[in-house]
C-alpha cells in the first residue's frame, strides 16, 4: 500500500522516538525440535554451523565484515560467510540459488514484485512470533509482510533522490533544492552554463536508472496506487498524465551526460566525486560508495518536482532490503541469531552509520554526519517509492523502459504506446 510517511514514524526512524523490545535469549540445546517446511515459523535448536548471508550490497560488504566479526565473537559456534551478487544478477537467479538451499540461510528481497515471487515461492520462514521483530518501527514493518504474516523485516530506509553536490549547487546560484519545476530546470541550465552536467543518469542500469521514477511520478499521478492501477489495467501508460510525465522527461534530455542511456552507475559515480557532474541520479543508498571514491563536498538531495505549485509530495522514500530466514537452510537456528543480532538497535546503529543508511530498527543513534545534514528530509511529506508497487517486473520493466527510451530520443506518445503494448500482452 502505498502512504505518505508521518513525521512520527520518520522522526522515530531517527531515533528520537520509539522504544525497542529487548533483546530475547538465545536459542540453544535442549530447545524445541525444529519445525521445518515451507512458510513455517524457522525451526530451533542448537545455534551452529555456517550460515550464509546472501545479498546484493557489495558497498556494505566492509561494514557487513565488521559485524560478522562482532557477531562471530559472541557466537564462537556460528559462521557467516557474505555470498554477495550484482543487484540485476540477485534479481533474476537468487531465487533458484535459495530454493535449492545451497546460498542464503539470512537473505534480502527488494520491496514489492521480488518480496511477492519469494513469498509464493516459499522461501521465507513465517517471522511473526519472532521477539526481535518488536525491535522494529511498526510502520516500516508492512513492506514485509503477506497474508498477515511477517515473512521479512524490511531493514534499511532508503531515499532514493538525486544526491547533489552542495558546492557546485552555490557556485550556480542555487542555494535550496528547487520545489517548482521550472526551478528545477533552471538549476540545471545554470549548471550547465558553469561547465558541469547536470544530471549524471545510468540510463543503462535499469535498477538504478528507475529510481528517478519515484518523483518523476509522484506528483504527476491522479492518484497514488496509480502504478498499482496501471498494472491492474484501470489506468494505463497512454493516459494523458503518463504521457505528460515522459514530456517532462524529454526536457531533462539536454541535461544528462552524453549517451546516457548507454552509461551504467560505475563511470557516473566517478563523474560525479570528480566535480564534473553536479546530481548522481539514485539514490542516498550510494552515499556511501560515493564518500568511499573521494567525495569531500557537502551533500544535499534535490528531487525534481514537476509541478510549479502545490506539490503534493517533496520526495520519496522506500523501506528495503527485506531480511528473512531461509525456509530450505539446514542452520535455521544459527541464521536466527545473526538475523537478531541484525535487529540489535547498536548494531543496527553500526550498520546504519558505517552505510550511511537510515534502518527501521526503532531506537537507533546516527553518528554520521551525511544522516545527520539528511535528517530534515525525515520530516518532509514523502511518498513511499511508486516504482514497487509493480509485481509484475516485466510491467514495472514496460513502463521504466518508456521513460529510458525517451530520454534516448523516442518521442513520449510512441514511448507511452509501445510500453502499453507490453503491459496488454501481461494482463
Amino acid at each position: 500500500m502505498t502512504r505518505s510517511i508521518s513525521r512520527r514514524t520518520l522522526l522515530a526512524l531517527m531515533g528520537g522516538a520509539g522504544a525497542a523490545a529487548t533483546l530475547g535469549a538465545c536459542a540453544g540445546p535442549g530447545s524445541t525440535a525444529p519445525k521445518g517446511g515451507e512458510g513455517a515459523a524457522p525451526a530451533t535448536g542448537d545455534a551452529k554451523g555456517e550460515v550464509s548471508f546472501a545479498h546484493w550490497r557489495a558497498e556494505d560488504k566492509a561494514a557487513f565484515d565488521k559485524l560478522i566479526e562482532e557477531f562471530q565473537a559472541k557466537f564462537p559456534d556460528i559462521t557467516v560467510e557474505q555470498d554477495i551478487s550484482p543487484s540485476n544478477d540477485y534479481q533474476t537467479q537468487a531465487l533458484n540459488r535459495l530454493k535449492g538451499g545451497s546460498a542464503g540461510d539470512v537473505f534480502p528481497t527488494f520491496r514489492g514484485a521480488q518480496f511477492q515471487q519469494f513469498v509464493k515461492a516459499g522461501v521465507y520462514t513465517d517471522l511473526s512470533n519472532e521477539d526481535f521483530v518488536a525491535n522494529y518501527n511498526p510502520a516500516m514493518l508492512e513492506a514485509g509482510k503477506s497474508d498477515g504474516k511477517q515473512y521479512g523485516l524490511p531493514y534499511q530506509v532508503v531515499l532514493p533522490m538525486p544526491i547533489a553536490n552542495k558546492s557546485l549547487l552555490s557556485s550556480a546560484g542555487v542555494d535550496a533544492p528547487p520545489e517548482t519545476w521550472d526551478g528545477f530546470l533552471d538549476m540545471c541550465d545554470k549548471l550547465k552554463s558553469k561547465g558541469v552536467v547536470p544530471l549524471a543518469w545510468p540510463g543503462n542500469a535499469p535498477g538504478d536508472a528507475g529510481q528517478l521514477f519515484n518523483t518523476m511520478v509522484m506528483n504527476e499521478q491522479p492518484s497514488d496506487d496509480a502504478c498499482a492501477q496501471i498494472e491492474a489495467g484501470t489506468m494505463k501508460t497512454t493516459d494523458e498524465w503518463f504521457v505528460g510525465m515522459l514530456k517532462k522527461y524529454a526536457e531533462l534530455r539536454p541535461y544528462f551526460q552524453p549517451n546516457a542511456v548507454g552509461t551504467v552507475v560505475e563511470p557516473l559515480q566517478q563523474l560525479f566525486v570528480s566535480e564534473k557532474a553536479a546530481l548522481l541520479c539514485t539514490g542516498s543508498y550510494h552515499i556511501s560508495a560515493v564518500r568511499s571514491l573521494g567525495a569531500k563536498f557537502d551533500l544535499e538531495l534535490v528531487p525534481p518536482i514537476t509541478v510549479n505549485s502545490n506539490p503534493k509530495y517533496l520526495g520519496s522514500y522506500n523501506a528495503t532490503f527485506i531480511l528473512g530466514i531461509n525456509a530450505a537452510s539446514k542452520v535455521q537456528p544459527a541464521a536466527v541469531e545473526w538475523l537478531r543480532f541484525l535487529s540489535d538497535k547498536q548494531y543496527a546503529g553500526e550498520y546504519a552509520n558505517a552505510t550511511v543508511q537510515n534502518v527501521s530498527v526503532a531506537g537507533v543513534e546516527y553518528t554520521n554526519p551525511d544522516l545527520k545534514a539528511l535528517a530534515p528530509w525525515l520530516e518532509k511529506t514523502l511518498m513511499l517509492a511508486p516504482r514497487f508497487q509493480f509485481n509484475d517486473l516485466d510491467i514495472r520493466s514496460a513502463v521504466e523502459g518508456s521513460c529510458i527510451a525517451v530520454v534516448g530520443g523516442t518521442d513520449p506518445a510512441e514511448a507511452a504506446a509501445k510500453a502499453q503494448k507490453v503491459i496488454d500482452q501481461r494482463i
